[in-house]
């Protein structure tokens, strides 16, 4: 089949829920790859137009504003601004960045429903849904706690497990209650307006599984998984007070499904740039309803069934809209081998990194475009941050610039001098470079960002080769003309070099710019050896690069740490009470409090402590303790602890015991051994 070909493109990113900051998972996921492609599309001077926004409405945000005691539009406008801020210092250009509480988007999506509704592409249905009597309402699926059916998570939502990821219904849970009011829900019916998706079923069918197989495969094969069920009328209204009224009579007190408003969002945040910006992207009408834009969603994976089959069922329910060309999405980034929890912190937030990593946003763009998960779940790792960043953005990258540059200053000046005859290394170096347009671009045109930016740095690679076979320093005395085109040609790579980098790392490549003193480029110039004319006059050099200390990356790894352990504090839970025991069983055992004469590691053991303990007797008693991985010896010495004294003694480590020290397991399995509050002889019997 021939692939069509647009006019323009019209390029959305999910909209991130309002309810929390933008963490590395969403950028890796979405905001990244959505950017490079935008990027790039423009640099071809192509017409597109890049469109995102927060998503404020839906059950997350008012969870959030309960908890915290203000409104819902308190904790939007909170961060809708954190995440705008953001995504601008990071560099995600998006061309507006508005949010689904705007007067414009109400309208709009209110008008988009009604049209549904008075075309008769609506069914009405009444159904059973909890209710929480104390709360006086219905219960939406996170208003719902209760206990996962599979796997006994006691915690589970009304819509998902996050413990066993179970996709679930609040009628399933075990013993449910109400996050409002504490208190069990009751079964109520409520009339609510669907989505009749089995209509369209053959329709999908045909468009994404015969239409569209060049789509990821992780794409097509869940749209395949979806569509070899039934699909079943979807509700596009909720019982909720926050969100946009449904504009029907006898519908007081329901709102849009958040996932009918949300990606309209796209629409409306379109419609209100190009309202405010008519000269330059004209109606807005074109983005969204001339056959000849293409339409590419960038979302994460946990997105497709929204932006695959509802969203385009809404849209050809709705039949004035183009339908989306590709969806790219991508699979989840995992952080230190332990999936991103916003709920647990456990998470590399946006706001925090750009505090402790000022002006290093392209080493993060690069990392995460080197780890994108475009086919299945990848990892971030902080040790891996610093070795990329060392390794190949310093090492490779930075250190081809930086030699050529200095090699400039030191031999002509700064000036670039002119190319003369070329000998064999040379047209082999051009031969490398001269088709990097045609690679990158072969793997941008299919969405393949991680290996695009491979192809982009090969360019400093062969940079670094061909300075390092050449050697100018070596015969510039000899040869002073042979080094003028060793230096030519390696500069024409540093040009190259801000052209490819352009879309991945848009921060250095302007400082790149800048010190080479090139005011003008083009996408269309990648691959060209005349980029810098003989005698221009670059700027001081400087490193584009810069190491990344093991202090900083400690410190990360240390705050992680950190949140692991409060995690773990958070979620104790006491060992269920031992059974009960008479009163004479406990009497026969003798606990007494010993004071530490001494404490020592016990040779060849990582587990046992020796102690001599005063325990009043007049004799000094050895007892062996596994607490070696919680103390050091000399913490312990002059302590008052409690100890069994009436135990059989028993040899370890070919020293006997004579009796046991008491320590309590912490909610992370360390142990603490018990001590008294006051001073007590040693001796003194517990009871």
């Amino acid at each position: 089949m021939e692939e069509k070909k647009f006019k323009r493109t019209t390029v959305t990113a999910a909209l991130p829920y309002a309810n929390g900051g933008v963490h590395i998972g969403h950028l890796a996921g979405v905001y990244v790859p959505a950017d490079i492609y935008a990027r790039y599309l423009r640099l071809k001077k192509e017409e597109v137009i890049f469109i995102g926004g927060s998503d404020e409405h839906g059950v997350p945000i008012t969870l959030r504003a309960k908890k915290e005691g203000i409104t819902p539009k308190d904790v939007c406008d909170r961060y809708h601004k954190m995440i705008k801020d953001s995504f601008e210092e990071f560099g995600i250009s998006f061309d507006i960045y508005s949010r689904t509480t705007s007067d414009i988007h109400h309208k709009l999506a209110s008008d988009f429903f009604r049209k549904l509704y008075d075309d008769g592409k609506l069914i009405e249905k009444e159904s059973e849904q909890l209710y929480d009597e104390e709360a006086g309402q219905f219960l939406a699926d996170r208003y719902v706690v209760g206990e996962c059916p599979h796997c006994h998570n006691e915690n589970a939502y009304g819509d998902q497990c996050e413990k066993c990821g179970s996709a679930l219904s609040p009628m399933e849970l075990i013993n449910p209650h109400s996050t409002i009011s504490g208190s069990k829900p009751v079964i109520r019916k409520t009339k609510n307006w669907y989505l009749p998706l089995d209509n369209y079923q053959e329709w999908l069918k045909q468009w994404i599984l015969d239409g569209h197989k060049e789509w990821r495969p992780n794409v097509y094969g869940q749209c395949k998984s979806w569509l070899d069920m039934d699909l079943q009328p979807r509700a596009m209204t909720r019982d909720l007070n926050w969100g946009i009224p449904v504009p029907v009579e006898g519908a007081e007190g329901k709102v849009l499904y958040v996932w009918f408003d949300a990606p309209i969002g796209y629409i409306s945040n379109t419609k209100e740039l190009c309202d405010r910006e008519p000269e330059r992207f004209g109606a807005w009408q074109k983005w969204w309803q001339d056959p000849e834009t293409r339409l590419v969603h960038f979302i994460g994976k946990d997105n497709i069934v929204f932006h695959c089959l509802i969203f385009p069922s809404m849209l050809k329910a709705h039949g004035d809209y183009i339908l989306p060309d590709n969806v790219p999405s991508n699979e989840f980034l995992n952080l230190e081998n332990d999936k991103i929890s916003t709920s647990r912190n456990w998470a590399v937030w946006l706001h925090e990194y750009l505090a402790d990593f000022p002006g290093k946003q392209d080493v993060l763009r690069y990392v995460l475009t080197a780890n994108a998960p475009e086919t299945k779940d990848n990892n971030f790792t902080w040790k891996d941050f610093q070795e990329r960043n060392n390794n190949e953005l310093v090492a490779v990258y930075g250190n081809f610039v930086n030699r050529a540059l200095q090699l400039t200053k030191k031999y002509w000046d700064g000036i670039v001098p002119a190319c003369g005859e070329l000998q064999e290394a040379d047209r082999q170096a051009i031969q490398e470079f001269k088709d990097v347009k045609e690679k990158v671009e072969s793997y941008l045109n299919v969405f393949k960002f991680r290996e695009a930016q491979k192809e982009a740095m090969n360019l400093a690679r062969i940079g670094n080769k061909y300075i390092a076979e050449c050697e100018p320093w070596k015969i510039w005395k000899t040869d002073p003309k042979r080094v003028e085109t060793i230096l030519n040609i390696s500069l024409q790579l540093v040009a190259n070099l801000s052209i490819a980098f352009e879309p991945f790392l848009p921060f250095s490549s302007k400082r790149l710019r800048e010190l080479i003193n090139m005011t003008e480029y083009e996408w269309s110039a990648l691959g060209s050896t005349d980029l810098l004319p003989a005698g221009h006059q670059l700027n001081e050099p400087q490193l584009l690069f810069e190491k990344i200390e093991d202090e900083a990356i400690n410190a990360q790894l240390q705050r992680l740490a950190d949140t692991k352990k409060a995690n773990e504090a958070a979620n104790y839970k006491a060992q269920p009470v031992k059974k009960e025991i008479p009163f004479d069983d406990f009497e026969k055992l003798d606990i007494r409090v010993g004071h530490i004469v001494s404490c020592e590691k016990v040779k060849k053991s990582k587990k046992l402590l020796k102690f001599i303990i005063d325990d009043g007797s007049g004799t000094e008693r050895t007892i062996l303790s596994g607490i070696a991985a919680f103390y050091e010896p000399e913490q312990l010495v002059g302590k008052d602890v409690l100890f069994i004294a009436n135990f059989a003694p028993r040899k370890m480590m070919g020293i006997e015991s004579q009796g046991m020290i008491l320590s309590a397991v912490n909610f992370d399995g360390s142990l603490s051994v018990t001590t008294t509050l006051d001073n007590v002889k040693p001796g003194s019997q517990v009871g």
